[in-house]
């Protein structure tokens, strides 16, 4: 397969507009989408992670939406293997792909790989989940902190995924987290560029609460409602569903789960930039820049040709 294929991923913090820019691309190109969105894959989650509308998907092809259960166990490891053998089958007839999402683990998934970590047995990570809604963040920073100092340095102290994540592999085995990080990027068969998405900050938090208020009305109660027997799964560990289960299990009224909603998305958006900045090869836009897109795909394109 020709180095030439080109991986377009599309980024940004919750809101900003990845959905829509995406479609406008993809029909553009003539290609299609993979979402390493990582809660749009669970088919029983189809409002509180603000997927891609049903137009949307009837206009463009789609993969890693809706295709899998929240009762399935489904890993970055899983996810890597399946967007790698995706993209062998699309870049047989497509020179570009479009990669939209804003989970920043599944996109260095796809672009560099993973490190080889163990498998670690589904009882770990639900012990860790149930410890941070009983205890808070900073029981899991404490443990990191004595557990594996190195990685307490750099990790994100206030992504309790990423927490979860070093010390399901230290109580599994043992042996810090770091330790098993080599930080070497696998060869692709494809290149990549990364364009990210932004406004100014009013604008996007305007956006969450809009979006916000608009799941309500969507059903987000009723949906979480059906799910609130598995809230357990670590599917369901996620901002919009946690909060309206707290409700639902009395620990606050409706208006403060609402409010607790927006503001822990606007966190999530904030750690989302955060993360982002730190990577200067990153192209930045802000959603209604398509024509500007366009042009800097086409020169990258011709540098690559």
């Amino acid at each position: 397969m020709a180095a030439s294929k080109l991986l377009i991923l599309l980024t940004g913090p919750t809101s900003v507009g990845k959905t829509a820019l995406s479609i406008q691309l993809a029909l553009k190109l003539n290609t299609e989408i993979i979402s390493f969105d990582s809660r749009q894959f669970y088919s029983e989650m189809r409002i509180g992670t603000a997927p891609p509308s049903q137009k949307a998907l009837e206009l463009v092809p789609h993969h890693f939406i809706f295709h899998k259960s929240i009762h399935d166990e489904y890993s970055v490891g899983s996810f890597e293997k399946d967007a790698i053998n995706k993209l062998e089958e699309l870049f047989e007839t497509k020179d570009v792909v479009i990669a939209v999402g804003g989970s920043g683990l599944y996109m260095d998934a796809i672009t560099k790989g993973l490190d080889k970590f163990p498998e670690v047995s589904p009882g770990v990570r639900l012990k860790l989940n149930q410890e941070f809604r009983k205890f808070g963040i900073e029981h899991l920073q404490k443990e990191l902190a004595d557990a594996d100092p190195a990685y307490y340095q750099e990790v994100d102290l206030k992504n309790h995924t990423r927490l979860i994540r070093a010390l399901e592999i230290t109580r599994e085995t043992g042996k810090p987290y770091s330790g098993f990080r080599q930080n070497k990027p696998k060869s692709r068969f494809f290149q990549s560029m990364t364009i990210a998405l932004n406004l100014n900050r009013a604008d996007i938090y305007d956006r969450i609460n809009l979006r916000v208020d608009e799941m309500m009305l969507q059903g987000l109660m009723k949906e979480a409602k059906e799910l609130y027997p598995f809230r357990e799964k670590n599917a369901l560990q996620t901002v919009g569903y946690q909060e309206i289960f707290s409700f639902l299990g009395g620990k606050w009224n409706y208006e403060t789960a609402i409010e607790e909603i927006k503001k822990n998305t606007r966190r999530y958006a904030k750690r989302q930039l955060t993360w982002l900045r730190r990577d200067e090869s990153i192209h930045w836009f802000e959603p209604n820049d398509l024509a500007a897109v366009l042009e800097l795909i086409e020169n990258t394109r011709n540098e690559e040709s």
